[in-house]
C-alpha cells in the first residue's frame, strides 16, 4: 500500500511490495547466500541480520510490457537500480523518492535488482552516524506503473483565500516519453468543480507544466478538529480516449504569520507536538501502516496536535494520516548536528538541495505540512554555514511560497542565520543539560532574539525539550534516567514553553526512544535515545500522563 486512498483508476500498476523478493548480502560471512524476504522492510529485522551494515541485492521477477515507470518511495540509504542487468538509475538518500522510465519493455517477465547500500563514507555528506540509525534495505513501498507515451507526472494544488473566497492555482506535469509531438486533452476535477486543457500538444521528448486558477467559492476549509480533504481526478485524453489519469488529495487552508504568531485559516495555532524518528525495534524505519496509525493514536491521547519528522521526510502514508487526522507536520529534509567540517564537503550542497527538491515535489499538496524545516543543529553560527542556509531557503521559497520555513538552532546566543527562516525555532534542553531554571533561561533566549538578532519580530518556537528516562527505571531519589525525573521535568518544561505568551509552542524531543549509531554509545545508554515518552515498544513511561495533563489543558489555539 503507498498511499492510503486509490491514485489510479486508468493507470494500470503493480505494487512490487510483500513477497517475491530475494534478499543477498555483498558482505561478511554470509557474502553471496540468498533469502527469501518482504518489502517494505530493513534489513536489521532479518534475523542474521541485526547488525549489518554494507551492500545487498534485492532482486524481484516481473511480468511487464510496454513503456514502465518505477517509482521508488523510499531504499536505504544509496540505491543502484537494474533492469535485466542494465543500469537504469541511482539514488542517494533513503527518506526521498525516486523514479525512472523505462521504455518500450518486450511482453514477459524481467528481473528488477536493487542494490542498496547503508555504509558510511566520505561520498555522502548527510549519511553519517548519528543520534539516530541509519537502516538497510527497501525501506518504503515500490510501484511499477504501465504508462502511455503521453503521461501525467504530477499535480500541485495551491489554495489561498480572497474576499470572493476560496481559489486554487493548479499545476500539472504531462511528459512525452515518445520521439514524436503529442497533443492531448486534459481534465481536472476537484470540490464540484473542473477545468479542461484542450488541443494541448507536448513536444517529443519534453515536459510542459499546465497551469490555471479557478475560483471554488464556498467549500469546507481544512483545520485541525475538521480536516476536510477534497480529490482531485486529473484525466488524460487523446483523441477522445481517457489513457491516463492521477488522484490525489488537498485541502483548504492557508498558512500565514502574523503579530509574531502562527495561523491556519486566520487561527493563531498552539502548537503542542512530539519530534517522531521513524524506528521500531520490530520494523527498523519501515514500519506497516497499522504502526503508523498506533503511533498516531498515543499522540492524539497525549493531547499533542502537531509532529515533527526529525530529521528526514517522513513516508507519505504517514502524512496521509496526519492529512485525515488534522495533525499538523513540520517536515524536514535530512541534515542532523552536522558541523562545518561536515557541511564543506563537496557532496554536501547537492545532496541536501536534492532531499528538499524532492520532499517538496512528492509531499506538496499535504495540507497537514504547515512548516518546511532544514538542516537541524548544523553548524548556523558560521558564516559558511549561513551562506548554505540561505541557498537552501531560496530553493525553498522558489519550490513553494505558500508555507514558511525555519530550521532548529541549539546555538545559544550565537547563531547568525535569524534573518534567513521565517519562524525562529530553538532546540533547549534546561534541566538536562545544564541546571539554569527553565523560565529563566527562555526568557533570555527570547530576549537575545528579539534585542540581537535578525529574528526579531517573528514567531518563536521551541522544536526540541526534554530529558531521558528508561523504562522501568524508577526511584524515590528522582535521579536522572528515572522515570521519575523525567516525569517532572517534562512537565515542568512543557508547561513553561505554554504559558508563555512569546511562544507559539513546543515540540518535545521525542515521542519515543529510538536506535541510535553504536559510534553514539557512550552517551546513549542501551545504544538508545531514551528521551521518549513511551519506549521503543510503545509501553508508556510515568511522563505519559505528566504530558497528557498539560497538553489537554491548552486548545489547538492561542
Amino acid at each position: 500500500m503507498v498511499r492510503t486512498f486509490e491514485t489510479h483508476k486508468i493507470r494500470k500498476y503493480q505494487e512490487l511490495t510483500g513477497t517475491g523478493w530475494t534478499f543477498t548480502p555483498f558482505d561478511g560471512d554470509k557474502k553471496g547466500q540468498s533469502y527469501a524476504v518482504v518489502t517494505p522492510s530493513c534489513w536489521e529485522s532479518y534475523p542474521e541480520f541485526t547488525g549489518y551494515r554494507g551492500a545487498a541485492d534485492y532482486s524481484i521477477r516481473v511480468q511487464a510490457k510496454g513503456n514502465l515507470r518505477l517509482v521508488c518511495e523510499g531504499v536505504s540509504h544509496t540505491a543502484h537500480v537494474y533492469w535485466d542487468d542494465d543500469r537504469i538509475v541511482e539514488h542517494y538518500n533513503a527518506y526521498t523518492p525516486f523514479e525512472v522510465v523505462i521504455r518500450d519493455v518486450d511482453n514477459g517477465e524481467h528481473t528488477l535488482r536493487i542494490n542498496a547500500d547503508n555504509r558510511f563514507s566520505k561520498d555522502s555528506a548527510l549519511h553519517i552516524p548519528n543520534d539516530y540509525m541509519t537502516y538497510g534495505g527497501i525501506n518504503r513501498p515500490i510501484v511499477l506503473e504501465q504508462i502511455p507515451d503521453c503521461y501525467i507526472r504530477w499535480v500541485h494544488v495551491s489554495t489561498s483565500h480572497t474576499e470572493n473566497g476560496w481559489k486554487i492555482q493548479l499545476e500539472v506535469q504531462i511528459e512525452n516519453i515518445s520521439n514524436h509531438d503529442q497533443q492531448t486533452d486534459i481534465r481536472a476535477e476537484f470540490a464540484e468543480k473542473d477545468y479542461i486543457w484542450e488541443k494541448i500538444t507536448i513536444p517529443a521528448n519534453k515536459k510542459s507544466t499546465l497551469t490555471q486558477n479557478v475560483l471554488c467559492g464556498a467549500v469546507e476549509e481544512w483545520m485541525p478538529e475538521h480536516p476536510k480533504l477534497y480529490e482531485i481526478n486529473t484525466v488524460l485524453y487523446q483523441n477522445g480516449e481517457a489513457v491516463d489519469d492521477l488522484i490525489d488529495r488537498f485541502g483548504f487552508r492557508k498558512v500565514t504569520l502574523q503579530n509574531k504568531r502562527i495561523c491556519i485559516n486566520g487561527k493563531s495555532v498552539r502548537i503542542k507536538g512530539f519530534c517522531r524518528h521513524e524506528d521500531h525495534p520490530q520494523f527498523g524505519c519501515a514500519l506497516p501502516l497499522e504502526a503508523m496509525a498506533y503511533d498516531l493514536d498515543l499522540i492524539q491521547d497525549l493531547g499533542a496536535n502537531s509532529v515533527r519528522t526529525s530529521h528526514y521526510p517522513n513516508d507519505e502514508r504517514f502524512l496521509d494520516l496526519c492529512d485525515e487526522r488534522g495533525i499538523l507536520v513540520w517536515e524536514e529534509n535530512h541534515a542532523r548536528g552536522l558541523s562545518l567540517e561536515d557541511m564543506q564537503n563537496p557532496n554536501f550542497e547537492p545532496q541536501a538541495e536534492n532531499v528538499i527538491r524532492e520532499m517538496i515535489m512528492a509531499h506538496y499538496n499535504h495540507p497537514s505540512i504547515y512548516i518546511w524545516g532544514i538542516l537541524n543543529e548544523c553548524a548556523s553560527e558560521t558564516e559558511y554555514g549561513k551562506e548554505c542556509y540561505e541557498k537552501q531557503f531560496d530553493l525553498i521559497r522558489s519550490m513553494d511560497q505558500t508555507r514558511p520555513c525555519s530550521f532548529a538552532s541549539c546555538k545559544f546566543k550565537t547563531d547568525i542565520c535569524f534573518g534567513l527562516p521565517d519562524v525562529v525555532s530553538y532546540n533547549i534542553y534546561p534541566h538536562w543539560y545544564h541546571d539554569t531554571p527553565i523560565k529563566e533561561y527562555l526568557e533570555d533566549l527570547y530576549q537575545w532574539v528579539q534585542d540581537e538578532t535578525e529574528g526579531k519580530g517573528k514567531p518563536f518556537l521551541i522544536t526540541e525539550i526534554g530529558a531521558g528516562g528508561i523504562y522501568g527505571y524508577r526511584t524515590p531519589y528522582e535521579v536522572k534516567w528515572t522515570e521519575e525525573y523525567q516525569a517532572k521535568t517534562v512537565r515542568e518544561q512543557i508547561s513553561t514553553v505554554l504559558e508563555n505568551q512569546n511562544c507559539c509552542g513546543v515540540y518535545i524531543w521525542q515521542f519515543c526512544d529510538v536506535r541510535v549509531s553504536e559510534e553514539w554509545f557512550h552517551i546513549r545508554p542501551r545504544c538508545m535515545n531514551n528521551k521518549g515518552i513511551v519506549d521503543e515498544y510503545r509501553r508508556r513511561k510515568l511522563s505519559y500522563q505528566a504530558v497528557k495533563d498539560v497538553y489537554t489543558q491548552y486548545g489547538n489555539y492561542a
